[in-house]
């Protein structure tokens, strides 16, 4: 027989909250999937008319909407550039970080100011630069410069913390077994810290994938798929949309899950390694 179990005070305003939060979170996801399904000339909003897969062909082989194929090429190539750059710059930024150079404050406190600033300021900054300097801003430039604006912070402060738990004296211990800086590095510090580089990884893809304000004046004559999804809103906009959040939402989740499964992979080779060695 299930015992009573006696729950906390306040427990269920509290569960309350919390299931609504994940309702006003999770549901806009949820309604964008079902009504990617629907039948030729459908609406927006419900009821649905009809099921079927035929907006997600639009997407795949457009006829009668844009064509969002190159954007979403475009916006993969970008947050992967800008995925590897924040990946590394981050990891140089902690290692430097750990040694309390001389203006380490002010340096800190320019990466975070990033944040603070708003996105569209960044934007229109950017490109008032590119065209002070007579140049074309385009989304492998300006829109990268944009980007790593957005994405690097976040990774800074991630390693930053991720350093901040290392133990100096595992490096000190390969040091004194004659490693040098390098065979340190490689196969101490950057092992250990490898899930905040995952981390990193993730949130330089994913931030830089679906960012708009910060890229909507500095793409250039080719849109990221974010700024094409807003004017393809504010022209004519289809159930394709909601294909496109659908399938975009898919190909993030496997982008996510991917990463975990080959550090998974990584982990127990590197303890098959270990093993053999001793």
């Amino acid at each position: 027989m299930r015992e009573n179990i006696k729950r906390a005070p306040g427990y269920w305003p509290r569960a309350v909250l919390f299931y609504f939060y994940l309702l006003f979170l999770y549901g806009p996801i949820v309604i964008i999937l079902i009504l990617s399904f629907q039948d030729e000339n459908a609406s927006l909003s419900f009821p649905m008319q009809g099921f079927s897969i035929y907006y997600f062909k639009e997407v795949i082989d457009p006829q009668y909407i844009g064509d969002f194929r190159w954007p979403f090429g475009r916006s993969v190539i970008l947050g992967l550039i800008s995925m590897v750059l924040t990946m590394g710059i981050a990891f140089l930024a902690g290692l430097a970080f750990r040694k309390n150079f001389r203006g380490n404050i002010l340096v800190f406190y320019i990466v975070v100011a990033s944040l603070i600033c708003p996105s569209i300021l960044i934007s229109l900054g950017i490109g008032i630069g590119f065209a002070n300097l007579g140049l074309t801003s385009q989304w492998w430039s300006g829109g990268l410069g944009a980007h790593l604006s957005w994405t690097l912070p976040f990774g800074v402060l991630i390693m930053l913390a991720v350093f901040s738990r290392l133990d100096p004296r595992l490096e000190e211990a390969a040091v004194d077994q004659g490693a040098t800086k390098w065979q340190t590095l490689r196969n101490v510090t950057i092992p250990i810290t490898l899930p905040g580089l995952v981390g990193v990884a993730l949130f330089g893809f994913t931030l830089s994938y679906d960012e708009y304000p910060r890229i909507s004046n500095v793409a250039g004559e080719f849109n990221t798929l974010p700024v094409e999804l807003v004017n393809a809103l504010a022209l004519a906009a289809t159930p394709a949309i909601y294909a496109i959040g659908t399938m975009t939402t898919l190909f993030s989740l496997a982008v996510i899950f991917s990463t975990f499964i080959i550090v998974y992979f990584m982990a127990k080779r590197r303890q098959g390694f270990g093993l053999k060695k001793t």
